[in-house]
């Protein structure tokens, strides 16, 4: 039986960084990288050690979910890994987004990631791992990050809840809680005439949220946190009410 790992949102970011280091999760026959961008997913492949099979879905196509699904059903892998990185953003008011753009994201970053780890359980042996890209923003509502910071929410109380259910397979689930973080993500989520987010507290690497990352999932927690501020924040947010935590925040970005 073939034992693979699988990659979603490799193009970039999180993702690509977990591409670059897979060997920290094991030895694998292949690795399924799933993008959009089939040139950046070619270039990442040979930084691989493993066989890489491309597949340059767009995961909000249901389409390509039930392409995912028969090529499991088809080759009936062992899927020791899979990594859940796609997703975006927006910063702006939730009513300046079109309809098509804030349930395009919720497809994205809660439909198609509810839907692999469901598409790939059944294929997970004992001791396999699923890690979920959650957000620091998920522990709070945010004014003007309002749509994403939802959907990050469903994520990390998704993945808590599915690591408690999975423990009696010995399958562990890992949401990862990024701070804000140097990626392509802002490229998406910055309008040009940026009018939300002025003031950024502190700026990480994907290379120390990843690395972080690798070490909490193989050490079977649910929860993967990296930094002080980042730490400090979700800290905060649980303690005070979220009414003064949403002023904070409007105060600091000097929204009204």
């Amino acid at each position: 039986m073939k034992n693979i790992a699988i990659i979603t949102g490799a193009s970039s970011g999180m993702g690509k960084e977990f591409a670059k280091t897979i060997e920290k999760g094991g030895r694998f026959d292949e690795v399924w990288l799933i993008a959009r961008r089939k040139d950046n997913l070619e270039k990442i492949s040979s930084e691989i050690p493993f066989p890489v099979k491309i597949l340059p879905f767009d995961l909000t196509d249901r389409e390509n979910l039930k392409r995912i699904e028969e090529m499991l059903k088809e080759e009936a892998p062992a899927v020791s890994l899979l990594i859940n990185c796609s997703g975006f953003g927006k910063f702006s008011a939730t009513c300046d987004n079109s309809i098509e753009v804030n349930l395009n994201m919720m497809d994205l970053n809660c439909g198609a990631l509810m839907a692999t780890c469901q598409m790939c359980i059944p294929y997970m042996p004992k001791g396999s791992h699923i890690i979920n890209i959650a957000s620091v923003a998920s522990v709070q509502p945010i004014p003007y990050i309002n749509v994403y910071g939802a959907t990050k929410a469903f994520v990390l109380s998704f993945s808590r809840a599915l690591n408690r259910e999975m423990k009696s397979r010995g399958i562990t689930v890992t949401a990862v809680m990024p701070f804000w973080t140097k990626t392509e993500f802002f490229d998406r989520a910055v309008a040009e005439d940026n009018k939300v987010v002025k003031k950024y507290v502190a700026m990480y690497m994907p290379s120390d949220i990843v690395s972080r990352a690798w070490r909490d999932a193989y050490r079977g927690r649910d929860v993967s946190k990296y930094g002080f501020i980042a730490r400090s924040q979700m800290l905060l947010a649980k303690i005070l009410p979220h009414s003064f935590v949403m002023s904070f925040w409007m105060h600091q970005q000097k929204l009204k």
